[in-house]
């Protein structure tokens, strides 16, 4: 009882961390792109990695954490994926409407519970469904304002869609079948993020935005917002990694939409964004469903308890998806074994 509790403890931790630090960094960087005109996200992106990194890297030679080695091949794919995905889903912002672009996040949910289902072999009731339902068609309401589609803009949206997913399930998954945390995985993976990111952000964010983030006129106040929003990124890409290895992607997307709701809210309060009934109604919708969702989760979580064994044969079920399967919990020879 007490490892449960202290588990649940560390899962709300995960959470608040997460929603907290990823609300701040959005109104940190609407200022330093809207007010501010750096609007060079993707190379900003890259920053961000490279910072985590060095925190990280700071962190594991004072003894906080005990990196672990994983298979170089499955880092190198894994960092390259999440790299790839982050420039995608910038790509498809900047191709599409805002609308559709807030469709194309929606769509993640369906697409990974699908995937899951598919490949590793996951059930989800029909109460969960019901309620994922629910939270995104009140996400939908209160964020899609129009639906413009493009030939370049969908297929853009589309492999957003594809690598966003795969690479929130390897998250996952990796965690649970290496037996590496959170801290462990991103040290490894996030000198390969920022390296994809930081040779493309720059010529992605030319394309999108037709300005050379080389020749900006980097004022104090800009590198100020540039240096707070890479400090908070550290927090963030942590609580990712921590969200997804402690829960599971669906509840990590599930508590993205609680942040567009957050977003809306606090842009609304603070930076005095337009707001209608629309968006209240949507958001009062989003939260009932993901009240719904939270209970549900709930509910099977304390059946697998009642039932620990049935939930151990179905997990083993699913395990030959990435990889040969382990026996017992510890995995041994880390680096000889690949997952991606």
């Amino acid at each position: 009882m007490g490892e449960m509790s202290s588990f649940q403890l560390g899962v709300i931790g995960a959470l608040f961390l997460s929603v907290a630090s990823s609300v701040s960094i959005v109104i940190c960087n609407k200022a330093l792109m809207s007010n501010l005109g750096f609007p060079f996200a993707t190379t900003l992106t890259s920053w961000h990695l490279m910072v985590t990194f060095c925190t990280l890297h700071a962190a594991q030679r004072f003894n906080l954490f005990e990196s672990k080695p994983i298979d170089m091949k499955t880092v190198v794919l894994f960092g390259i994926l999440n790299g790839v995905s982050i420039g995608l889903l910038n790509l498809s912002l900047g191709f599409n409407s805002i609308g559709f672009y807030q469709m194309t996040k929606l769509a993640i949910i369906p697409f990974t519970v699908l995937l899951e289902t598919i490949f590793l072999k996951k059930q989800f009731s029909q109460n969960i469904k019901l309620s994922l339902l629910l939270l995104l068609v009140g996400v939908g309401i209160a964020s899609i304002t129009d639906l413009q589609l493009n030939f370049v803009g969908t297929i853009l949206s589309l492999l957003a869609i594809i690598t966003t997913c795969v690479g929130q399930i390897l998250t996952n998954t990796i965690q649970k079948r290496l037996n590496v945390s959170s801290t462990q995985l991103l040290y490894q993976s996030a000198p390969f993020q920022a390296a994809i990111l930081f040779v493309s952000g720059p010529l992605v964010d030319q394309l999108l935005t037709k300005q050379n983030v080389f020749a900006h006129n980097y004022s104090p106040i800009v590198l100020a917002f540039i240096i707070l929003s890479c400090i908070i990124s550290v927090s963030v890409n942590f609580s990712t990694f921590l969200v997804i290895g402690k829960t599971s992607p669906v509840t990590y997307q599930v508590l993205g939409h609680l942040k567009t709701c957050l977003v809306l809210t606090f842009g609304y309060t603070l930076l005095h964004d337009p707001f209608t009934d629309r968006n209240i109604v949507g958001i009062l919708i989003a939260i009932f469903g993901m009240g719904l969702y939270s209970y549900f989760c709930t509910q099977e979580n304390k059946k697998k308890q009642a039932d620990p064994l049935g939930s151990q044969m179905k997990e083993k079920d699913a395990a030959p998806f990435l990889g040969p399967q382990k026996e017992g919990h510890e995995v041994k020879n880390l680096n000889k074994d690949s997952l991606v």
